[in-house]
């Protein structure tokens, strides 16, 4: 028995937990910033006097200094130590956050959210990271699940806090939150993790070209994707020539990487069978899952003419289900191959999809309950095996370098999926709008039938004219016209989602599963 006992594994301490709880909540509250700041943008736009139009570089700067500094967190890791990184970037992070509720213009509010991206971004990899180097083998299934928690239940519950606290508090204490689960951060971090020194001599080696390429590249890419709807992609020159500095950029840091001897950015790992379509599955989810937290406020928005706070209650059934269900996911992993976990979790959050193919006028919050709850057990499934999935052959020792490109790529993702979301409702509104538009023509009857129903009602309430009268039936009438096919429009995009996350399913069964000798190689 004691022979046993010695034998059996053993777990991490209760400081690792502590730390691990740290990270985890660091995690959390950057992976948050991304979305909380959406239900909020129009009151925040008012707060620093600028239009619409640039409203959406508040979002933008953000995910643009978090994608960039994702995947350098390793390298700088081993620099300046684990510990100091994380700690000084975790209370940067909350000078930035205070720093933007005092912004008063669109320049600062601009570079404190990039800066605020950039430190928040360290947080993420960094939680991944001392998951798969502290925790033993038995725990990690905990670990990765609690990750999961953070990535998929702060996008989702990301736009309720933010429309609750613009709406009760202002638009400021959007960015005050995060001050007290920091504060708790750093008190739960600054004694646990382990101290090391500085290694300044790498910063000789550092791939410098690589990391230039990178953030320019990145830079220019993620700003295409968010302006490139507006100004008619293509069309305009403005995104012609960064969609050129992005391609060569891109190409060139792809290039350095694969040939140097000491990468910034590790591009190799995906050569790995499992890590490589792990990462592709991986990307499809991140752009249906912040796909979907964009879209599905956007319809209640300009279709039910939902406020932030409202927005942000329909999208709580998506978030809070959540906490309840990925606790039982390690239970899952035990009994069931994680392959399958994950085609089913996927499957039923490209059914939640499907279920909102079929939108009208009279779909508001109260029937989009059962779809979110549905797309809450779909996602609360997903990103925990998945991971395991992705990680299965990757040392210890590159971890952390997996964990930048992992994370970095469901960012990217997001944003490429959020751009390209936005292209097809736009897209899809003008095709149903010519469709409907050659069916309500004056020379139908029940068109003309229609018109003068509302002539004779605008006669009877205010409008003596005839012609003006009818005019305003013809107005009524296009209008009409319009929403059916804003609404038409939200319906295809759920329905592209959905085919995305199929896509991820697939990318998943080409992936090997885990065997008891040990883990797969790529």
């Amino acid at each position: 028995m004691d022979a046993r006992a010695q034998d059996g594994p053993k777990g991490a301490n209760l400081r690792t937990w502590i730390a691990v709880t740290g990270c985890m909540l660091g995690a959390l509250i950057a992976v948050l910033d991304i979305q909380i700041t959406n239900s909020s943008l129009p009151q925040i736009e008012g707060g620093i006097s600028t239009g619409s139009d640039n409203g959406t570089w508040i979002s933008t700067s953000y995910l643009i200094g978090e994608i960039i500094m994702i995947p350098l967190t390793d390298y700088l890791s081993r620099v300046f130590s684990f510990r100091r990184l994380l700690i000084g970037n975790a209370t940067l992070f909350l000078i930035f956050s205070v720093g933007c509720a005092f912004a008063t213009s669109l320049s600062q509010m601009i570079v404190l959210r990039g800066l605020q991206g950039f430190s928040g971004g360290v947080m993420i990899p960094m939680a991944f990271t001392i998951i798969l180097t502290k925790l033993p083998l038995h725990q990690r299934p905990l670990g990765i699940a609690a990750f999961a928690m953070t990535a998929t239940f702060g996008p989702s519950i990301g736009p309720t806090i933010g429309g609750y606290l613009t709406e009760h508090y202002g638009w400021q204490y959007v960015f005050f939150v995060n001050i007290i689960p920091g504060a708790v951060m750093l008190a739960l971090l600054f004694p646990t993790l382990e101290r090391a020194p500085m290694r300044l001599d790498l910063l000789k080696e550092g791939d410098w070209f690589g990391i230039a390429f990178m953030a320019v590249g990145l830079g220019a890419l993620q700003t295409v994707l968010d302006e490139g709807n507006q100004k008619g992609w293509f069309g305009s020159p403005e995104i012609l020539h960064l969609s050129a500095v992005a391609v060569v950029c891109l190409a060139i840091f792809v290039a350095i990487e694969l040939t140097i001897e000491k990468p910034a950015v590790q591009l190799r790992l995906l050569t790995g069978r499992n890590f490589g379509f792990g990462t592709l599955a991986n990307t499809m989810v991140g752009c249906a899952l912040f796909g979907s937290v964009f879209v599905l406020p956007s319809y209640l928005d300009e279709v039910q003419g939902y406020n932030a706070e409202q927005i942000g209650m329909v999208l709580a059934w998506v978030g809070l289900p959540q906490l309840l269900i990925i606790p039982f996911v390690p239970q899952l992993l035990k009994r069931f191959d994680s392959r399958a976990i994950v085609c089913v979790g996927l499957a039923i959050f490209a059914a939640s999809c499907f279920m909102n193919t079929h939108l009208d006028l009279d779909v508001g919050g109260d029937q989009l309950i059962w779809t979110n709850i549905v797309r809450a057990l779909g996602q609360a499934i997903v990103l925990s095996p998945l991971t395991g999935i992705a990680m299965l052959g990757i040392s210890p020792a590159q971890s952390a370098a997996a964990s930048g490109i992992f994370n970095m790529m469901r960012s990217l993702g997001g944003a490429v999926g959020t751009a390209a979301l936005a292209t097809v409702i736009s897209k899809r509104e003008q095709f149903h709008s010519n469709i409907i538009g050659q069916s309500a023509t004056p020379y139908r009857e029940t068109t003309r039938g229609f018109l003068e129903q509302m002539q004779d009602y605008f006669l009877q309430h205010g409008i003596p004219d005839p012609q003006r009268a009818y005019h305003q039936a013809e107005i009524l009438l296009g209008q009409l016209v319009a929403k059916q096919a804003l609404v038409m429009a939200f319906s295809d995009t759920f329905a592209v989602l959905g085919g995305v996350l199929l896509l991820a399913a697939g990318a998943v069964m080409l992936t090997r599963k885990a065997v008891a000798s040990g883990p797969v190689k790529g």
